[in-house]
């Protein structure tokens, strides 16, 4: 089913028993039933608008022109928009309006268009995006996700989307079940990232005069407080698989939410920067070449936009 083309495919047959995401809640979104991104087949979107603070070659000077969607699959306890990510925030719009915002991001100069959180609505997005490009639409298209994809649904996106921004959070089964209760993380994650390569990385990867990123693929890293194990693992597996196939993106962000430490003390504080500079050492020990690290203190709270 998933190998026909989208065209041939209705949101319809795709949404009444959704299977879009690795949880496979098998809900009738169509019918206002909800699953493990808590959507139906109404489109939720938080915000829309610049956004100065992705990777050098994705927001530029100009900034990327961000779609926050509401809702998601995966549900980390530690995430920094549950605003969003629980679909508290946000407004139902259509394809059509959609497609829209991509033109108003476009005319406030935006380099490309960011999609954040698209998962589960990847057959409306298709949708959408066949209507932009229908009327000329020619920024690239950025799908800013969190990793754990199923490997049919991307490749319904083979010739959509040029950049992949995906996270790759746990190597440790262990760790991805406690804190994003999804135990088969690390080999969802594995396979979509190696899908995600096949359409856009390696020799595909392109730059335009600006520096700006036009195709390609970067796997980002949010290192977590107390887990440098781990997170040297997601570093050192992503650099032997892929080398210059992919740019890594080493992320020192983490913000405790309020609360969290009820429940994970752990997670109650930010990332050393000791921690996070041994990371970066080790990445640079291997070999890393193509990558991002972001300078400063880490964890700032202007990471996260207002919704």
């Amino acid at each position: 089913m998933w190998l026909i083309l989208i065209k041939e495919m209705s949101i319809k047959q795709l949404l009444e028993k959704c299977n879009l995401c690795p949880r496979g809640c098998g809900v009738n979104r169509i019918k206002g039933e909800t699953g493990a991104c808590n959507e139906t087949v109404e489109i939720m979107v938080s915000r829309a608008a610049l956004h100065m603070w992705e990777e050098p070659c994705i927001s530029g000077e100009e900034g990327s022109g961000a779609v926050f969607f509401g809702g998601c699959q995966l549900g980390c306890y530690f995430c920094q928009n549950k605003k969003i990510s629980t679909g508290e925030r946000g407004r139902i719009i259509s394809v059509s309006e959609l497609c829209d915002i991509f033109f108003e991001l476009k005319e406030q100069g935006a380099n490309n268009i960011n999609l954040v959180t698209p998962d589960h609505y990847v057959p409306q997005i298709i949708s959408a995006i066949d209507m932009a490009k229908e009327k000329g639409f020619d920024l690239p298209f950025v799908y800013n996700c969190s990793g754990y994809e199923k490997v049919e649904i991307l490749k319904l996106l083979d010739g959509y989307i040029d950049i992949y921004l995906p996270d790759f959070k746990y190597m440790d089964a262990a760790l991805a079940g406690k804190y994003s209760k999804a135990p088969d993380y690390p080999e969802i994650a594995k396979a979509a990232v190696d899908e995600m390569v096949r359409q856009c990385g390696g020799d595909k990867t392109r730059f335009d005069d600006k520096g700006m990123m036009q195709k390609g693929v970067i796997v980002r890293h949010l290192q977590l407080p107390g887990q440098i194990k781990d997170s040297k693992a997601v570093i050192s597996y992503l650099n032997n698989r892929y080398g210059e196939k992919i740019y890594l993106s080493i992320m020192n962000q983490y913000t405790p939410m309020p609360n969290i430490g009820k429940k994970y003390p752990e997670l109650a504080v930010k990332v050393s920067e000791q921690e996070y500079d041994e990371l970066v050492d080790y990445a640079i020990d291997i070999g890393v070449e193509n990558g991002f690290i972001q300078e400063g203190g880490t964890a700032s709270e202007s990471f996260i936009p207002e919704f």
